[in-house]
């Protein structure tokens, strides 16, 4: 089926039109996954809600703004993928899906999120990047389970200090905010492995040395005027890390020294092996 066909045939809301697109997908799948993505979708067929035995649903890449009550009858869900769609509000149902371990809401409209979220007690991962967050909301610091929190590409300037009340969060990505300090609440996160503040507007530092489990931190392009401090064997990616030494002052000029060596990104991609952490 031509992508042409495909975009003509989404606008039409009949139930032939629908099944169209999803290719005669009727029943249950063996391996309890459905992948709608890039279907170009307006609406979620009804009869995916059929399928209550669903673990991982997919629906990356379409045109979807809402999502229906039927929703909360896939109550095995334990990886849904709403990233890239038009999303300006999280649909409730999804707060209804409490084996969710895996939400992938990245690339939307959202500027917030709802206090329901707190139900998905089982969560580990959250990907809200590319929304329009100006600030982090705080029903993410009830997520007691999570353990990795991707927030990069929004607006956000801070962190709320509930944060640190999340003792198993062990990444968080925050590259590509407006954050203009380093959030001091991570500083109590003794727990955290990764610490991503690529492309913020951090001017200084503190020392992280202190973070007994950490082992990579991502600062490069923030106009820092320091490397942070980190203990023996914690790997830093930005200006004056490993590769070279900080700015020496001569002559009251400071010497600074760039990296060649480009940050590696969160993964782009759903990795299997982070699906069967759940």
């Amino acid at each position: 089926m031509g992508n042409s066909l495909k975009a003509v045939v989404a606008f039409v809301p009949s139930d032939e039109c629908q099944k169209y697109l999803l290719e005669d997908l009727e029943e249950m799948p063996v391996d309890k996954m459905v992948d709608l993505s890039g279907r170009q979708l307006r609406r979620l067929p009804l009869h995916i809600c059929s399928f209550r035995e669903l673990v991982k649903l997919y629906l990356s890449n379409n045109n979807l703004t809402q999502l229906p009550p039927e929703l909360e009858q896939l109550q095995n869900l334990q990886i849904l993928a709403l990233d890239f769609n038009n999303f300006r509000a999280l649909p409730l149902a999804v707060c209804t899906l409490k084996q969710l371990c895996i939400l992938y809401l990245g690339n939307n409209k959202l500027c917030s999120l709802p206090l329901e979220l707190r139900l998905l007690q089982n969560l580990r991962t959250l990907w809200i990047e590319s929304n329009c967050l100006q600030q982090l909301p705080e029903v993410v610091c009830e997520l007691s389970l999570l353990k990795t929190l991707h927030a990069g590409s929004n607006a956000l300037r801070t962190l709320p200090t509930r944060l640190r009340g999340l003792c198993e969060l062990r990444s968080i990505w925050l590259s590509g905010n407006l954050l203009a300090e380093f959030p001091s609440v991570l500083l109590h996160m003794p727990s955290l492995e990764v610490i991503d503040v690529d492309r913020n507007a951090i001017r200084y530092f503190p020392s992280l040395a202190h973070l007994a489990s950490l082992k990579l931190v991502i600062y490069d392009h923030n106009p820092c005027r320091n490397a942070p401090k980190v203990a023996k064997g914690v790997r830093r990616v930005g200006r004056w890390s490993e590769e070279s030494p900080e700015p020496r002052k001569r002559s009251g000029a400071v010497i600074e020294i760039s990296l060649s060596e480009r940050p590696l990104p969160p993964p782009a991609s759903k990795a299997e092996p982070e699906a069967e952490a759940c």
